[in-house]
């Protein structure tokens, strides 16, 4: 009996702690790089963030230009956090994570996609249909796998 219960606390330890690795991809702690996820979407560009305007979601910090988008993103962070935890979208359709740069993005169908680069973007963007198709698919056993 007292082997039974050791072994059920051992699964919940591990398993919790497991649950818990961050899926966003980050930097030093910062998503995207400290850029504004909501600027993508109101300015179709990557802008910097402050660190005067941050907000702590997911256990990571995310930065934002100004107040506004602050409270924008606040109100919806799963309509403008990226794709994929921010990893490399064409990445994780090929089944791994990459890292990002803030500049390598696409949005379509109102969704903020990722790329390890303006290459990688490319080669993304030949297909993007087929490529989130499959991303979608590799994320659910890619998402808690550390980096």
């Amino acid at each position: 009996m007292r082997r039974g219960i050791l072994v059920f606390v051992l699964v919940l330890t591990f398993g919790a702690s497991y649950a818990q690795v961050t899926s966003y991809f980050n930097t030093d702690g910062v998503a995207i790089r400290g850029y504004d996820p909501v600027a993508y979407f109101s300015e179709s560009a990557p802008v910097q963030g402050s660190k005067e305007f941050s907000y702590t979601w997911k256990g990571t910090e995310w930065r934002f230009k100004n107040n506004a988008n602050l409270e924008v993103f606040k109100s919806n962070p799963e309509k403008y956090a990226p794709q994929f935890g921010g990893w490399c979208a064409y990445g994780v359709s090929e089944n791994h994570k990459s890292p990002t740069q803030p500049a390598a993005f696409t949005i379509v169908d109102d969704k903020l996609y990722l790329n390890y680069n303006a290459k990688v973007k490319e080669l993304w963007s030949k297909d993007i249909k087929g490529h989130v198709g499959k991303a979608e698919s590799n994320w659910i056993g890619l998402k808690n796998k550390e980096e």
